[in-house]
């Protein structure tokens, strides 16, 4: 007789609770938070289902590898709540969420940023983050892999890779690469996990960050929406730090909805993190969500067929990403958008002089070692300052309390800590880490000077417009550099990869916009959202 499977035990366990009705693999969050107000379904069911698709498609089948650890005391959590049904007060009772494994929990979990050398750290107390979603009423399930410290320790190290984790899978298409186990088609940026997560339906929702790029990314390969906030909106106080200048949380969810949902629960004030005593919110971003929220709006599309030379957003795109693109603009002018066809500043592509570094690559698995990185130069002087603030304010259980000890662990464990390098931490190190430095100062001057005022404001001022329409993540550095807020969702499907080819996997769009402008995107993307319903679950990972 055959011994029943890991998976089997599972769903043994599960299969008297299991939720009615619900097709975890996609249901959205404000569904789920429906059927547990109904009493169709319980924190704990919910809870239990979630670790049984975990089980089953996160560390078995085509194990996605997307859930770096759980929270132990998850069930505990979730029984507690069974009696408590999501109200104003606590819109998210009941709800599971995984958060990204480098925003601190003060329990069991440890916070590791995804790193041996922060392996079995522990944090002093919760992430701002988590306080909020938990007197809210969320259900903590555990924290979700990611690149290794954000995307910060290696160049060209694949995305969703780190030496604690492993490599995230994209559920699309999650073939690897030969002995070198590198994905054909990214699972995203450095939220890597927590997108793969959602679009599996290995939780309701997820909690990534993003410095530029890192939550957008993920969310557009991963059929997903997102919201990259102002600066400011989103408290970062208990996350693991890169550059305190873009850094921010963000929702990862099935929905526009739930993520307006989410962002009412997150948007507070802390003093913990003065920037957001600036911040403006709406007392509602559900509020106003509608399908005819896009008439009459003007919509910036960054590329002018008069001036192809300065058309660094869409002038390249593969012919699928054009198709996409161009059955996204019919979309939005049949809802009635004004589109304004105009190339944007050249200063706004990337940055002026003096913003970035040259950084030798040493990845022995880089197509490009042997070359210059050109890094930005905020990044690597903000993430010496930053990272060790957070080592000496919030780290616990660990003897790492500098960059300068992480660079000294990884180096004398090469062997599991090194398989990208650690160019990016070397250049980091070699900074002041107080930055005094004249050329730090001018760096972050120039990258406000061009993607803010010469770039985002400029464009948007000139053509009167109330957002700007990226292709997948492709405009997440301006706005970033800027602060400004952009809204991912859904756009449709492409194939092929690094000239192989692929399964279809998703294709997001965006809509950037000027600082608080959040409630003004998310409406934009609902309308979007509603007339055009692009987002599919990955196929192969079905109800259980």
């Amino acid at each position: 007789m055959n011994k029943p499977s890991r998976r089997d035990a599972r769903l043994a366990a599960v299969n008297a609770e299991a939720p009615t009705n619900l097709k975890l693999d996609h249901s959205p969050m404000s569904d789920i938070a429906h059927a547990l107000t109904s009493g169709r379904v319980t924190a704990t069911a919910l809870t239990k289902n979630y670790l049984a698709r975990i089980e089953a498609y996160d560390r078995d089948g085509p194990v996605l590898n997307s859930v770096r650890e759980l929270n132990p005391d998850a069930l505990t959590i979730a029984g507690k709540l069974d009696d408590t049904k999501p109200s104003v007060k606590r819109p998210l009772a009941g709800i599971p969420i995984l958060l990204k494994d480098n925003i601190a929990t003060g329990d069991k979990q440890p916070t590791t940023a995804g790193s041996l050398a922060l392996e079995g750290a522990r944090a002093r107390d919760d992430a701002t983050v988590v306080k909020l979603l938990r007197d809210a009423g969320a259900v903590i399930l555990g924290k979700a892999n990611l690149t290794e410290f954000a995307n910060m320790l290696a160049i060209d190290m694949p995305s969703g890779y780190s030496s604690l984790g492993g490599q995230v899978k994209n559920p699309y298409a999650p073939t690897l690469v030969g002995d070198r186990g590198i994905p054909v088609v990214q699972p995203g940026g450095s939220s890597s996990g927590s997108a793969v997560a959602v679009a599996a339906g290995l939780c309701a929702a997820s909690i990534g960050t993003e410095t530029s790029g890192s939550l957008l990314y993920p969310a557009s390969q991963n059929g997903l929406v997102s919201v990259k906030p102002t600066v400011g909106l989103i408290s970062r106080a208990g996350i693991v730090p890169i550059s305190h200048s873009q850094d921010t949380a963000g929702p990862m969810t099935r929905t526009v909805r739930d993520a307006a949902m989410l962002l009412n629960v997150l948007a507070a004030k802390d003093p913990l993190d003065p920037v957001t005593e600036r911040q403006k919110r709406p007392v509602d971003y559900t509020a106003d969500l509608a399908i005819d929220a896009m008439k009459g709006a003007r919509i910036g599309v960054p590329s002018d067929p008069a001036d192809p030379l300065n058309d660094c957003y869409y002038g390249k795109l593969p012919p699928k990403w054009v198709k996409v693109m161009t059955e996204a603009i019919k979309v939005l002018e049949d809802l009635g958008a004004v589109i304004v066809r105009a190339s944007m500043p050249t200063p706004g592509w990337i940055g002026g002089p003096g913003t970035t570094m040259a950084v030798l690559n040493r990845n022995p698995l880089s197509r490009h070692a042997g070359t210059t990185a050109r890094p930005p130069v905020v990044f690597l002087y903000e993430l010496k300052r930053d990272l060790n603030l957070y080592l000496k304010d919030w780290a616990t259980n660990t003897e790492i309390k500098t960059i300068a000890d992480i660079v000294a662990f990884n180096e004398a464990n090469a062997g599991k800590a090194l398989r990208f390098g650690q160019d990016l931490f070397l250049a980091a190190d070699i900074t002041r880490g107080d930055l005094s430095e004249r050329e730090y100062k001018s760096a972050r001057a120039m990258d406000l000077l061009s993607a803010k005022t010469r770039g985002m404001d400029a464009y948007m001022n000139q053509h009167k417009l109330d957002a700007v329409l990226f292709p997948g993540s492709g405009g997440c550095v301006i706005a970033a550099k800027a602060g400004y807020p952009s809204v991912m969702v859904p756009g449709g499907f492409v194939s092929g990869a690094d000239d192989k080819d692929t399964p279809d996997y998703p294709l997001g769009i965006t809509f950037a916009g000027r600082a608080w402008s959040e409630h003004k995107l998310l409406r934009l993307a609902y309308a979007y959202e509603q007339a055009s319903n692009m987002r599919k679950p990955p196929p192969g990972l079905s109800a259980l």
